[in-house]
């Protein structure tokens, strides 16, 4: 008999197995068991913000592999990660199971360690707890928030601001981040200054450099040499005087360690250091707490990476103390161990910092076990955290006051030398170019006395230019929203993967630069719902998210205080006209759209026709500029430029090609018609009017930017048979008509929902839909004139009867059970009325049979008799009423579904 436990990747299962022996059966859930069905509904608020959780294949097929093995077992132990996400997936994995009734008589434990290691796993396992559920209601609030803002905030977008994409709660906020900083750049206005400098000798003859700082016994500021006239006035100036050294302040500063790494800190200093991304440096960083394989044993290196924590484990530091003794001499020890508090907004320091597992394992030992940004990355984890228990470097500073002689100008020199280096000896922590603190310990001074006597060499003036703020990096971003307390740190990488996915943003010299989707986007929820995207707001929400994981809050209290007011700010959209989202995001975004020419004309005029005015407009595919004098003028210009290539990239100008049909070789495309997005296989004949190419609409569920090339293929390929009737002998197909999706057998045609996929669609569904259909139809013999079947359907109007392309309601006193031939031939003569062939053309001619103007597009007429015969042998009729189509749309389906359209 062996206890289960679960964990939440394969590679740890393995390792934890190993350390736990035999007495234990060791499995993985692949991270998430279950989640929301990406679909309306899924939360609903009005029930207590109740939610509906969907497994997918492979959350089933992990449930299974658990329960089979918890047969004998007696404990059930939960060790996925010790965060949020990690409780969650505990208590998904507890509630699967008990729908299933699979724990009777099994005892559920919660078991959590930092760190994969045999000491930490064998600790843990004797220190098992219950799970804990203000963190797990701390998820659900969190889940719900991001299901409800996107589900219905989305829509919002793309009724209002065609060619949007959707809308995050905090990727939203992350993205406005960006795009004001691109507009205050935008905005940005250089100004212009000088600095004068003066080379000086000392008596010894040692040169250095030193800058003007008074002029005429008044201290200069950055813009009082504004101009090319004012610099070389000052500078001649100094070439005027004599100077010495008026006063020598020496002084020692001490610089401390920073600490060891937070989720947050490993990312930026990761992007700033190695140039990994976010995604890319957590990959490796869960790599190396998972495990690495040294000398036939896998070993976890780092401790667990989603953290906000900066405190280490009392015997690591302990470990690491004894290390820098070891390698560095004592001098390099502080006294006593350092602590360290996080000064990020929101911290919850629940578990440890970023460190390695065993500080012995030096990046020189173990680095030709790893791969490259594995090894990267280690050493950037191990020299921080060593290098956080060392002592703090000394610099003596050293500032002087150089006068003139008449007491016109005043100069000064400063300089910096590194008297111990302490942890600078390992780490030197990375700067980004936006921290205008950065020392320089390389810049040092000559000796100096008090009224040595300077010889000046040449004096320099320099012009410079004031410089706007720079776009955020992958590392100032991240750092931007720890401050504001916007998300967690395991969460940025995947808010910075979507910005990108969805085009609001692209990655230029590794800096931030927003796409006018973007901008658009965050216009006009700036304009529509500034509270949502205020970051303050968000952090706001973050605390209320950090008080119920702490007990301290109910969370369906806060989800419904959030729900009701922002319910109510989307309501009030729905009488929102487009004219004024346009008005809104044109007097945002004008400055952006039409910067000023440089020779003073109007940026807004249009370069067409010369007199109209340039705006923001908003079609169908999207947002564009157009000129006022539309339709005599027709000048536009895209906005999006979008993304175009085999396999791949958005619509562009309503067309994308996805490649070659692999038996035809012709051309395959996306296509944007009046009526939707079709894919055309071929181009029309330019010699045959008639001939046209094959196509098929894109239904629900099919995006044009996402199709594949072998969607697209199957698309065309239908109908395609999907099987054959075990009991009738009948086939089965599956097509798109008129209506949408549909199965059909001989003359029976049943819908398929939204959410079935007509490419995979398979046996069990599609008898299950033809199934109900053929409970609404009875067959009541042959017409005596052409012994073709006449049926009685139920329609959404009533019962009605049908022969071939006519059909007549049935009288409202009389029932589809009990109706016979006899009374159904006299009724089909006198109220029978043709269908509307497809296209809305004209019905057949008097004196022509109905039935043969439709038969280009009904089915076979040899199987419906068949069909229909054997169901209704098998079958009862139906005494209750069910909803189906219109009768004449349920007739008209069976001739028109076997066609698709464009």
């Amino acid at each position: 008999m062996t206890d289960v436990v679960v964990v939440e990747s394969p590679a740890k299962a393995k390792t934890i197995n190993k350390y736990l022996g035999d007495r234990y059966t060791v499995l993985a859930s692949f991270g998430h068991v279950r989640d929301l069905p990406p679909k309306d509904g899924s939360v609903r608020p009005e029930e207590g913000f109740a939610m509906d959780w969907e497994a997918d294949e492979r959350g089933n097929r992990q449930i299974t592999a658990i329960a089979k093995a918890l047969k004998g077992a007696s404990t059930l132990y939960l060790a996925t990660d010790p965060d949020r996400e990690g409780e969650a997936i505990s208590w998904h994995v507890r509630a699967m199971l008990e729908e299933r009734k699979l724990l009777r008589g099994i005892d559920v434990q919660r078991v959590t360690f930092n760190e994969i290691t045999k000491n930490a796993i064998k600790t843990a396992m004797k220190k098992p707890r219950d799970l804990d559920m203000p963190l797990i209601e701390a998820y659900l609030a969190r889940r719900a928030l991001d299901y409800l803002v996107g589900f219905t905030l989305s829509p919002v977008l793309w009724r209002k601001l065609p060619g949007s994409r959707s809308a995050g709660r905090v990727q939203s906020v992350a993205l406005r981040l960006i795009c004001e900083r691109e507009a205050e750049i935008e905005r940005f206005k250089p100004r212009e200054y000088w600095t004068v400098q003066a080379q000086m000798t000392t008596p010894a003859g040692a040169p250095f450099t030193a800058r003007l700082t008074h002029l005429a016994g008044r201290k200069l500021d950055q813009f009082d040499l504004g101009d090319e006239k004012a610099a070389m006035a000052a500078k001649a100036s100094v070439e005027a005087g004599s100077f010495s050294v008026g006063s020598v302040d020496r002084r020692k500063v001490k610089r401390n360690p920073p600490a060891p790494f937070t989720t947050s800190t490993l990312q930026q200093e990761a992007s700033r250091k190695l140039g990994m991304g976010a995604q890319a440096t957590m990959r490796a960083a869960q790599q190396l707490y998972e495990g690495i394989e040294l000398g036939g044993e896998t070993v976890g290196l780092i401790t667990y990476m989603r953290t906000d924590g900066v405190q280490m484990a009392r015997e690591a530091v302990d470990e690491i103390r004894a290390h820098i003794g070891e390698a560095f001499g004592r001098d390099y020890l502080p006294g006593l161990a350092r602590e360290y508090s996080s000064k990020a907004k929101n911290a919850q320091e629940a578990h440890e910092a970023v460190r390695p597992t065993d500080v012995s394992r030096t990046p020189a030992e173990i680095g030709r076990y790893l791969g490259d940004e594995q090894k990267r990355l280690y050493e950037l984890i191990w020299k921080r955290a060593v290098a956080s228990q060392m002592q703090s470097a000394e610099l003596d500073q050293v500032a002087v006051e150089i006068d003139a002689a008449d007491k016109s100008a005043k100069l000064r020199a400063t300089g910096s030398i590194v008297a111990f280096d302490g942890f600078l000896k390992l780490y030197s922590e990375g700067r980004d170019d936006s921290d205008k603190d950065a020392d320089d310990e390389s810049r040092m001074l000559p000796p100096m006395r008090e009224q040595d006597p300077l010889k000046r060499g040449p004096v320099a003036a320099d012009q410079h230019f004031t410089q706007p703020p720079p776009r955020f990096s992958e590392a100032s971003l991240v750092k931007r929203m720890e401050e504001l307390g916007i998300g967690r740190p395991s969460t940025y990488a995947s808010i910075l993967g979507v910005l990108r996915d969805r085009d609001y943003v692209r990655l230029e010299n590794r800096r931030f630069v927003p796409e006018d989707r973007g901008r658009l986007v965050t216009a006009f929820l700036t304009s529509f719902f500034e509270r949502y995207v205020d970051p303050h707001f968000t952090a706001g929400l973050e605390e209320q998210l950090d008080d119920i994981s702490d007990g301290r809050a109910d969370w369906r209290q806060v989800m419904q205080r959030f729900w009701d007011a922002f319910s109510h700010a989307v309501a009030q959209t729905k009488d929102l006209k487009i004219s004024d989202v346009i008005d809104a995001l044109d007097a945002d975004l004008g400055p952006h759209f039409f910067p000023p020419k440089e020779d003073g004309t109007d940026p807004r005029l249009c370069t067409a026709c010369g007199t109209g005015r340039l705006g923001l407009k908003l079609g169908r595919y999207g947002s564009f500029i157009g000129c006022s004098n539309y339709p005599a003028c027709q000048f536009t210009r895209r906005l999006v430029e979008s993304k175009d290539g085999e396999g791949g990239g958005e619509l562009k100008d309503g067309m994308r090609a996805l490649g070659v049909h692999p038996d035809t070789g012709e051309d395959i495309v996306v296509k944007r018609g009046p009526w939707g997005l079709y894919v055309q296989q071929g181009e029309p004949d330019p010699n045959d009017k008639k001939a046209k190419p094959k196509r098929a609409t894109l239904p629900k569920g099919f995006e044009g930017d996402t199709v594949t090339l072998e969607q697209a293929v199957g698309l065309l390929s239908l109908p395609r048979l999907v099987g054959v009737h075990p009991e009738m002998g009948e086939p089965i197909e599956a097509g798109i008509g008129r209506f949408g999706p549909y199965v059909k057998m001989g003359a029976i045609f049943a819908s398929l929902d939204k959410d079935d996929d007509i490419l995979l669609v398979g046996m069990n569904r599609a008898m299950d839909v033809l199934g109900k259909k053929l409970a609404s139809v009875r067959t009541l013999g042959e017409h005596p004139k052409d012994r073709e079947p006449v049926l009685v359907r139920k329609g959404r109007f009533g019962p009605y009867v049908q022969h071939g392309q006519v059909v007549a309601n049935l009288p409202r006193e009389r029932s589809m059970d009990d109706f016979t031939l006899d009374e159904a031939v006299p009724l089909l003569a006198e109220k029978g009325k043709p269908l509307k062939p497809r296209g809305g053309k004209k019905p057949a001619a008097k004196g022509k049979s109905a039935r043969t103007e439709g038969t280009k597009a009904a089915a076979p007429k040899t199987t419906a008799p068949k069909a229909i015969a054997k169901t209704a042998a098998a079958k009862k009729p139906a005494a209750t009423k069910k909803a189906a189509a219109k009768p004449r749309a349920a007739a008209k389906s069976a001739t028109t579904a076997t066609k698709k359209g464009a």
